[in-house]
């Protein structure tokens, strides 16, 4: 592998890494599940990618090599630029490998980018969710405190009407007393 190569995979390793870190410290089971396999997917990915990268190198080599002896074998000087021409040929053909091997690198790369944006508006998400929550359970307690404060305005309603009922009774009952002792004393 190239140098180029090699830090560019070194780079998705650590994205991969930093991916499953932000998964593991999520609080639902299975959000960090789902974002957990992804994890895998994409380090599948890269390894298949390593994997087809270092064939497709391996294959050039070994096919330069076999050219190489074939050329010396025939030792001619048509030879030699055939060789000459069938390296380059080689060369760019291993150089265009390298560069879509890359494509696919840099596309992994980005796919990983959104896959951690995801997570990231995932875990704001459920932030807001949880507060959310919290302000819900708050309010319940408030709705069922004035649901009891209302009770027992009620109940002191009916205490207050049944009391004023009681007073004026004793009120006209006085007062019908006081006029019968009045007008009608013989009674």
């Amino acid at each position: 592998m190239n140098a180029e190569v090699k830090k560019h995979f070194h780079s998705l390793r650590s994205r991969i890494h930093d991916f499953e870190r932000i998964a593991m410290e999520q609080d639902k089971e299975s959000d960090k599940q789902a974002l957990l396999d992804q994890v895998e997917g994409h380090r599948k990915q890269m390894l298949s990618n390593q994997t087809a990268w270092r064939k497709a190198n391996l294959a050039s080599k070994l096919s330069v090599d076999k050219m190489e002896k074939q050329a010396l074998l025939n030792g001619s000087d048509g030879a030699a630029r055939q060789r000459k021409m069938t390296k380059e040929g080689l060369a760019r053909n291993a150089g265009d490998i390298t560069e879509n091997l890359m494509s696919i690198s840099r596309m992994m790369a980005q796919q990983v980018q959104q896959s951690e944006d995801t997570v990231t508006t995932l875990a704001t998400s459920s932030r807001t969710v949880q507060e959310t929550n919290e302000e819900f359970k708050a309010m319940t307690g408030t709705i069922q405190l004035g649901r009891k404060l209302i009770t027992k305005y009620n109940r002191r309603e009916l205490t207050d009407k049944l009391l004023i009922f009681l007073a004026l009774a004793l009120f006209f009952a006085t007062v019908l007393y006081i006029l019968k002792k009045r007008l009608f004393p013989f009674l």
